[in-house]
C-alpha cells in the first residue's frame, strides 16, 4: 500500500528565535517568527503529521539540545516532533529521544567516524538521517563543512546501515522560494527505498505536486508555511 504523502512544517531555531535563513547562511536571516515554542503550538493546531525542528546553533557547534527537545515535544503535543541539531554521539541521539522527540535527525554524526549502524541499533525507526546537499556533495556541521561524500555515496551508506528515513535538503534552494530540486529528488528516490522527505525551495501546492510526482514521501516546508503560500494539509 502506498504511503500517505506528508506536508511537514519546519521550525528553525537560532538564539532562541524561530528564523528562516537564506541557503543556511547564519548571517542571512530572512524571516524572524519570534518565540519558537509559540510557533510550534500554533502549527500543531493544524494537525500536521509531525513538526520538523532544527536547533541551528547546536547543528553548527554540537551539543544535543535536550531541554529544547523537551519543550518542543510538550508544545507540539499530541503532534509528534522530529528534531535535529547537535547530535554527535549515540548518547546524544538517545537523550533527545528520551526527552520526547519522536524522530531524531542525525546529520554530521551520520557521516563521521562512528558507525551509522550504531545509531540505527539505538533508535531504529526513530532515526532520520539528514542528507543536506550542495553541489552534489553532502554538507555537515550546520552545512558549513563537507561531509566528504557524494549524494549517492551518502544514500548507499544509509541503505547499507538499515536507515529507514532520510530528510534531503537542497541547500542552494533552501529559504529561497525558488522551487524544489526535482533532479536531486529523483536521484534520492532512485537510490533509497525508505521514507524520503524533501526540503528546500518549496513555495506552494504546485511545488508539492511536483515533488509528489518524483515518488518521495513528503515535503518539509518552512518559509512557505510561515508566509501562507502553502497550507498545512496532506
Amino acid at each position: 500500500m502506498a504511503r500517505r504523502f506528508a506536508i511537514i512544517p519546519a521550525v528553525d531555531i537560532l538564539d532562541g528565535r524561530a528564523v528562516r535563513l537564506l541557503r543556511g547562511d547564519y548571517e542571512r536571516v530572512t524571516l524572524d517568527a519570534g518565540d519558537p515554542l509559540a510557533l510550534i503550538r500554533k502549527l500543531a493546531e493544524a494537525g500536521p503529521p509531525c513538526i520538523h525542528v532544527v536547533a541551528l546553533g547546536a547543528a553548527r557547534d554540537g551539543g544535543a539540545p535536550v531541554e529544547l527537545a523537551r519543550e518542543a515535544a510538550t508544545a507540539a503535543a499530541p503532534v509528534p516532533v522530529q528534531l535535529g541539531g547537535g547530535v554527535r554521539t549515540v548518547a546524544d541521539a538517545e537523550a533527545l529521544a528520551a526527552a520526547g522527540v519522536s524522530r531524531v535527525i542525525v546529520g554530521t554524526a551520520a557521516f563521521g567516524p562512528l558507525p551509522l549502524e550504531d545509531f540505527v541499533a539505538a533508535l531504529g525507526g526513530r532515526l532520520a538521517v539528514a542528507i543536506d546537499v550542495a553541489g552534489g556533495t553532502v554538507r555537515t556541521a550546520g552545512w558549513l563543512e563537507s561531509g566528504g561524500l557524494t549524494t549517492a555515496a551518502a544514500l548507499d551508506r544509509c541503505a547499507a546501515a538499515g536507515v529507514t528515513h532520510v530528510v534531503c535538503t537542497a541547500i542552494d534552494r533552501d529559504g529561497t522560494a525558488s522551487g524544489p530540486d526535482l533532479d536531486l529528488l529523483r536521484e534520492v528516490r532512485g537510490r533509497f527505498d525508505g521514507v524520503v522527505f524533501a526540503a528546500g525551495g518549496i513555495r506552494d501546492t504546485a511545488d508539492v505536486e511536483a515533488v509528489r510526482a518524483t515518488g518521495v514521501d513528503g515535503v518539509v516546508a518552512g518559509r512557505a508555511v510561515l508566509e501562507g503560500t502553502l497550507a498545512l494539509k496532506s
